[in-house]
């Protein structure tokens, strides 16, 4: 989601390797983009909302450039951004906001060793098994102050956490994901406190740079199943629409694990809606074919999508959806993701 041009060199994902938490839980400043994503659903009695809380940590480069020497301590050699966003479909409106900064001073940092991420007021941190997420935005009228917690293991995506993204072995990207995790907290509404509960997904994801030249953007889906399961998909896209790679995983209530092939999973584009904005079409109902099932995804509000030029410089939809059976019963809900619509992407 990244667009940040001329960075040096970075090194390709390393081969598979057992992750170490809490380790991987922190930050990896020696990769150049990262990201720690909170997706979910919030309830107050018959009401419901969804929430994106997204950090992102991008190494610049600058400190293994020529004029590093020479450089002052405030050169942005790592930056850190974030968007939060709630979907409010009782008022049929995404309230959305952004932010950035460069490490340090206070301002942003991206820890290691544990989820630790701050910009300015916002946090994601991790402690005793469990994360706070805080957001506030008075321009957007609303704030979060929740309470994450896990109920089942960390999911490895791909090859024990290494994520192929890609026909070569560059368009990689080290990736886990925690499913079915617990919500409790407030959101505050145009100044009113209310005291909410809820079901959320967490995905870590650090890369040098795993886009294949031919992808625009992608699609994907992060599902929590009501029978406590959990279903990853994506595919990486080509301007035409087709599929350049694709993968995901579903994951049992018992554990049992299936991790798909780049052949197993095809995403076919339903409905769409066209953004009055950015003028970008966006299919906000899919058919989703894996071999685990084939499912529907059906967007609970058209208009999720989120213009961030202010930040990473990306306008993407990302939206809180149902997810049904082939009988079009609801089985679940999460989120999809669709980047590249309204401009080829570029991490």
């Amino acid at each position: 989601m990244i667009l940040l041009a001329g960075h040096a060199a970075f090194a390709h994902a390393a081969p598979p390797a057992a992750m170490k938490f809490p380790a991987d839980f922190g930050a990896h400043p020696d990769t150049r983009t990262e990201w720690w994503y909170v997706t979910g659903s919030l309830q107050a009695d018959a009401r419901l909302w969804g929430f994106q809380i997204t950090f992102f940590r991008s190494t610049t480069g600058l400190a293994s450039s020529p004029i590093a020497a020479s450089a002052s301590r405030f050169a942005a050699t790592e930056l850190v951004f974030a968007h939060a966003a709630l979907t409010d479909l009782e008022q049929r409106r995404l309230r959305h906001d952004q932010r950035i900064a460069r490490s340090g001073f206070g301002i942003a940092q991206a820890d290691a060793g544990d989820t630790r991420v701050l910009l300015r007021d916002w946090r994601l941190v991790r402690s005793g098994n469990a994360y706070r997420a805080e957001v506030s935005s008075d321009s957007a009228g609303y704030a979060l102050d929740l309470r994450i917690t896990p109920s089942q293991p960390v999911l490895l995506q791909g090859e024990s956490g290494l994520s192929r993204k890609g026909p070569g072995a560059e368009h990689t990207s080290h990736y886990y994901s925690e499913a079915q995790l617990g919500v409790q907290g407030r959101l505050t509404l145009e100044g009113r406190a209310i005291e909410v509960t809820g079901k959320a997904w967490l995905d870590h994801e650090w890369s040098d740079a795993f886009i294949p030249p031919q992808a625009v953007g992608w699609d994907w889906i992060g599902m929590n199943l009501d029978d406590g399961s959990a279903l990853t998909a994506f595919r990486l896209r080509r301007a035409d629409g087709s599929s350049v790679y694709a993968g995901g995983s579903f994951r049992r209530a018992d554990g049992q694990l299936r991790i798909f092939g780049p052949d197993e999973v095809m995403f076919t584009a339903g409905r769409v809606w066209q953004s009055a904005s950015s003028k970008a079409s966006y299919p906000v109902q899919w058919t989703v074919t894996t071999p685990s099932g084939k499912f529907a995804v059906s967007a609970l509000l058209d208009n999720q999508e989120l213009d961030n030029r202010g930040s990473t410089g990306s306008i993407y939809w990302e939206g809180l959806s149902d997810l049904l059976d082939e009988s079009g019963r609801r089985i679940g809900r999460g989120y999809l993701e669709m980047t590249g619509y309204a401009a080829a992407l570029r991490l």
